[in-house]
């Protein structure tokens, strides 16, 4: 620095000088300094805090790991962020340029503010055919609607500003909103705006003319003479284009008419809003535009992360509209509206209008799919121009003889229908989680509607700009669809069998859980013998669980579990959906069996310690029976060591080997004098066949258990695994007719798989028994011997 200031040589010198004399100065201080830090440090500092600092690319790292390392699974959080786009990039780089900008002078930036704000509203009020309108930027989509409610109120009182609550309690507001609005919706702006509950009032929606989503208008106008009468100031409705569940638009005209009449602001909200932007707008949109404001969620409609919601209103006081929060003097508030200036321009108006008119071609084409498919029911208000389609599982029994009122009659009073109606629930929701998982770039979800109940949902506005769904996408998911349809229709009808033969076959109960989407509930049920509770409910969890890992063990199609993990019921076996060609009664005879089989196997367990104890007394008494007895033949002179040896060398004595051989499966002792004559070891009697042996049916080559032939042979070609080529094989392959009176032994290709394992589990078990009782039978000799 010295040296390109000074002109003067020995100026700059002394300067070069003294800057060297400082740094070793600094120099000494700064290894003070360390060397105190070494002596004290903060244990309370977090690691990444340590330290000087870390480097940019430690840091990029580590939140990469956050993002994707921990999150593995979410597999639907990735396939977002693989699909944000060049339009996306644009819209994280606006946030960048929003922090770079206001730290330019407060000029400069106020005019640059100002362009991107009034850009920004013109285009957009231009898009979605709003004129004369301003612009609100919001991050939560419910802020725009929170800041117009305290418009209307500096507008409605006059005095709010000075007198604030005093002047609501002199006359009550009331906020309107639709019973298919957003669930919490209301009970959010009573507690931002410090109203109560009571200032807001449910709209019930239409039930017997007309869509069963819109807002009865017949019935609002009702409401609010009534609470004109009573002292109350209607303040503001809230209606739908595009209900949150079913995407049903309101009667916005009539509504528009009602609210000029009373002097209330309405504001409109809904996915169809987007529409606005096209060429062709159905009626009942398009009267959205005459409203007081609306709120466009630009974001998921366009496929842009992060960018802000935004509310379009028309207001003649700009003092009011910074009294309520619209607008505001400070300019960093207003770059919230830079992402969406930057996205915007990178779109273009056709790039905009391609989006919002590719998720209408999709909802088209499901609707038109949908509509060739037995067993499903939509519900679409417009079907020439619906952006959200919700279909859903639906048997008709019209061929059943129930009366014609049976309908009209609440399923409060008749918990059959009630019932039915549940179980209908239950299959929804595993069709729209089977959908949603088996193709995730549709987006379906599952959706709670009051009157139709559980639905999949099909949105394309609100996902498919972000999933990047096409059109193949939902060609796979009506695929899916429809191999989904015989699965819930076959599962469906055989529960009612399932069940009637549950209830029939002793041992089992038939567990009743509305909530399971399968073919049902069963649980073995264990026989008391006077143990108490504690001891029946382990025997019954152990034996449930043995159940449950046998039957996996069978090679079937069927899933079968312990149910859902928050399930209410428990030591129970849940079967999952089923197929037509199910033999119902051979899975619930085979269920029976195998729970027998279980249980007689933990019985002899439970009693196996106690007979083996009892048989040792035995063989006890017996050998010290047999001992006395050997005494009394041999004589006393031959027990003592020495005489004994020379006595029995003079005159030795014969005498036979008694042995005792200890048979478990009889848990009795038995005598070895059959083994010495015989100088082999019988095998004793042949074991009772196993419960399950008796199951063991003939089934064609590739036939898994619990599978009924179907009777024609176009029905057996989809569910048989054997081609007819195979067929054709096999009946070549047979031996040669034979002679009459010859006769012929069943041959090794005759015999099933189950014949065979049940016979070589029979000579395993034989082989085990001849192992036990012949150790059992040497263990008794060599005590003999050894005393």
């Amino acid at each position: 620095f010295f040296s390109r200031q000074m002109v003067d040589p020995t100026l700059a010198e002394m300067g070069k000088n003294l800057n060297e004399a400082m740094k070793m100065l600094e120099d000494n201080q700064r290894k003070v300094e360390e060397e105190n830090e070494k002596k004290y440090s903060r244990k309370d500092i977090p690691g990444p805090l340590q330290g000087s600092g870390q480097d940019m690319v430690s840091i990029l790292q580590l939140v990469q790991n956050l993002m994707h390392g921990e999150e593995e699974e979410e597999t639907s959080q990735a396939y977002r962020l693989q699909n944000v786009g060049e339009q996306g990039h644009m819209a994280l780089l606006g946030h960048s340029l929003a922090a770079y900008i206001s730290v330019l002078d407060r000029e400069r930036l106020r005019k640059l503010t100002t362009r991107i704000l009034s850009d920004t509203t013109l285009w957009l009020c231009r898009l979605f055919r709003y004129e004369n309108g301003s612009a609100y930027y919001h991050e939560d989509d419910r802020e725009g609607l929170l800041k117009i409610c305290r418009l209307v109120i500096h507008t409605r009182y006059e005095d709010y500003t000075m007198e604030g609550f005093n002047v609501l309690y002199t006359k009550q507001p009331v906020i309107y909103i639709s019973s298919a609005a957003r669930t919490g919706l209301g009970q959010a702006l009573c507690n931002q705006l410090g109203l109560p509950l009571s200032c807001m009032c449910r709209v019930p929606c239409n039930t017997m003319f007309g869509s069963q989503h819109q807002m009865d208008v017949a019935l609002l106008d009702r409401v609010i003479k009534d609470d004109v009468d009573s002292g109350k100031l209607p303040l503001l409705l809230v209606a739908n284009a595009g209900t949150p569940g079913a995407g049903h638009t309101d009667k916005l005209g009539r509504l528009k008419e009602l609210c000029e009449q009373y002097n209330m602001w309405l504001h409109v909200e809904g996915v169809n809003l987007a529409t606005l932007a096209l060429g062709y707008v159905s009626s009942s949109v398009l009267a959205a535009t005459k409203c007081d404001s609306m709120t466009l969620t630009l974001g998921s409609w366009l496929g842009l992360p992060a960018v802000p919601a935004v509310t379009l209103y028309r207001h003649e006081d700009p003092s009011l509209s910074l009294a309520a929060g619209l607008t505001s003097s400070q300019p960093v508030e207003k770059l919230r509206a830079l992402p969406l200036w930057l996205s915007l321009q990178y779109l273009g108006h056709d790039g905009i209008v391609e989006r919002i008119k590719h998720a209408s071609q999709l909802s088209q084409r499901l609707l038109e799919n949908l509509k060739n498919l037995d067993f499903i029911k939509t519900s679409v208000e417009d079907e020439l121009s619906s952006p959200v389609v919700v279909f859903k599982f639906f048997r008709d029994y019209s061929n059943k003889d129930q009366p014609s009122h049976a309908a009209q009659v609440s399923t409060l009073q008749h918990p059959i229908i009630s019932n039915e109606r549940h179980i209908y629930d239950t299959f929804n929701q595993w069709l729209g989680e089977q959908l949603a998982q088996l193709v995730p770039a549709s987006g379906a979800d599952v959706v709670e509607l009051e009157d139709e109940g559980t639905c999949v949902r099909f949105s394309p506005l609100m996902t498919a700009a972000v999933l990047g769904t096409e059109i193949q996408d939902v060609d796979q998911l009506v695929d899916c669809l429809k191999m989904k349809i015989p699965v819930l229709t076959s599962t469906l009808q055989l529960r009612e069998e399932f069940e009637q033969e549950v209830r029939r076959t002793v041992g089992l109960l038939y567990v009743e859980d509305l909530n399971w989407p399968g073919l049902g509930v069963v649980r073995y049920n264990y026989h008391s013998d006077g143990k108490n509770d504690d001891n029946q409910e382990k025997e019954l969890e152990k034996i449930n669980m043995e159940l449950l890992k046998k039957l996996n063990e069978l090679e079937s199609d069927l899933t079968f579990s312990l149910g859902p993990e928050f399930g209410a019921q428990k030591n129970c076996v849940y079967i999952g959906m089923v197929t037509e060609d199910l033999d119902v009664s051979e899975l619930v005879e085979t269920i029976a069996a195998t729970g027998r089989e279980i249980e007689e196997n933990s019985r002899l367990l439970e009693n196996m310690t106690e007979v083996v104890r009892k048989g040792i007394q035995e063989a006890q008494l017996q050998l010290q029976k047999a001992n006395e007895e050997r005494l009394l033949e041999e004589g006393l002179l031959r027990q003592i060591p020495v005489v004994g040896s020379v006595l029995n060398w003079f005159s030795p004595f014969q005498a036979s080997p008694k042995g005792r051989t200890f048979n478990l499966t009889a848990g009795s002792l038995e005598s070895t004098e059959s083994t010495y004559v015989s100088k082999a070891q019988g095998t004793g009697t042949t074991p009772p066949p196993t419960p399950t042996a008796s199951l063991a049916k003939q089934r064609l080559p590739g036939q898994k258990i619990f599978k009924r032939s179907l009777r024609s042979s176009d029905a057996f070609s989809e569910t048989s695994s054997v081609s007819h080529c195979d067929d054709l094989e096999k009946v070549d392959q047979r031996p040669p007719a034979l002679s009459p009176g010859q006769e012929r032994g069943p041959s090794e290709t005759e015999k099933t798989e189950e014949q065979e394992v049940v016979q070589a589990a029979r000579e395993d078990a034989e082989d085990v028994r001849s192992d036990q009782s012949l150790t059992d039978c040497t263990k008794v000799e060599e005590e003999e011997s050894q005393r």
